[in-house]
């Protein structure tokens, strides 16, 4: 299957095929079943960012004791590692460069 031009925002976990202001952090070529991939991991982040803020007040509850906390930083590390392997030369550039991957071509 063709690969098509996508366009995504980690902030906002927007997925999509037209450019817009805000939507360029990142341009991918993807199926659209790694499309669906990308956004059952958006989904995964985004309900570990709820838990993760109902924990918060809660004071008394440390964050590296926090399993949706953990959830969150995962997931994070998993759609990086996706944007990069489907990204073009600049986003694979931008994503080396936050050096958040210990091993991105992996």
């Amino acid at each position: 299957m063709d690969k098509e031009k996508y366009y995504v925002s980690l902030g906002t976990q927007e997925i999509s095929r037209l450019k817009a202001q805000n939507n360029e952090d990142f341009v991918i070529y993807a199926t659209p079943e790694e499309v669906g991939e990308l956004r059952e991991l958006f989904n995964e982040m985004y309900g570990a960012d709820i838990g993760a803020f109902i924990r918060a007040h809660i004071p008394f509850r440390e964050y590296h004791h926090d399993d949706d906390n953990d959830t969150y930083d995962d997931g994070l590390i998993n759609v990086l590692q996706m944007l990069y392997r489907l990204g073009d030369d600049q986003t694979r550039e931008h994503i080396a460069s936050m050096q958040m991957l210990e091993n991105p071509e992996d």
